[in-house]
């Protein structure tokens, strides 16, 4: 086959204890998905119906990489996660199938254009801009379902500079992985390599160049990015 521009690679994940990697094909975001974040947000955190916005593959960053200052913004988010790295297809999966689905866990960042993100809301835009830019999604390695399970409760925490900013527990999520996994099913086809980023804890907040962020989730990872001046 002949390419009519350069070709992109797939973008990859390592897989720990293990020389394969994990190709990621689309990342799906779980919109306010722990009550206090949403609470600081603004919102009502009742359980409703989850919502799913979307970032590019080749947003994401390898665990412990400096990057420049995203472009364009005076307001730059963090907002740490657990990553669900979606190992079979599937459609219509029900919750208690919703599990057998899942390659492994990862720890990410969802790194976020406030001020971008608040205009177009302001104006009733879309606010991808705010979300889907270069280098949003740094991530580390993931773990297999044979080597961490399935986490649904344990420390969730992000450090910025060495000082804890945000701190939560899995248990805390409204929905669970395998509720979003089944509910974003019936909306779209999963597929192999698909990633799901499945919300912060409160205390998001500024990141400023120079800045260092260290995210943990117990059981899963830790994860290390540094913004350069």
């Amino acid at each position: 086959m002949n390419y009519a521009v350069s070709f992109r690679p797939t973008p990859v994940l390592p897989v720990v204890e293990s020389n394969q990697v994990f190709p990621v094909g689309r990342i799906y975001c779980v919109g306010r998905n722990y009550a206090e974040h949403a609470r600081e947000m603004g919102h009502d955190p009742e359980r409703e119906p989850p919502f799913f916005f979307m970032k590019p593959a080749d947003a994401v960053v390898q665990n412990g990489a400096t990057l420049p200052f995203p472009r364009t913004t005076k307001d730059l988010h963090h907002e740490i996660e657990m990553v669900v790295a979606i190992g079979r297809d599937g459609a219509d999966i029900p919750v208690e199938k919703a599990l057998d689905h899942v390659f492994g866990y990862g720890v990410g960042l969802d790194m976020t254009r406030r001020d971008l993100q608040g205009d177009a809301k302001k104006m009733g835009r879309p606010w991808e801009m705010g979300k889907a830019f270069d280098d949003s999604v740094p991530c580390t390695a993931l773990k297999t379902v044979a080597m961490v399970g399935h986490p649904a409760r344990g420390a969730i925490w992000l450090k910025v500079n060495g000082k804890i900013a945000q701190k939560g527990d899995l248990s805390e999520m409204i929905w669970n992985a395998p509720e979003m996994i089944s509910c974003l099913s019936r909306l779209i086809t999963l597929k192999a390599g698909d990633l799901i980023m499945s919300g912060t804890p409160a205390g998001v907040g500024p990141v400023r160049a120079g800045d260092r962020l260290e995210g943990h989730v117990d059981g899963i990872g830790d994860l290390t990015v540094a913004y350069s001046k």
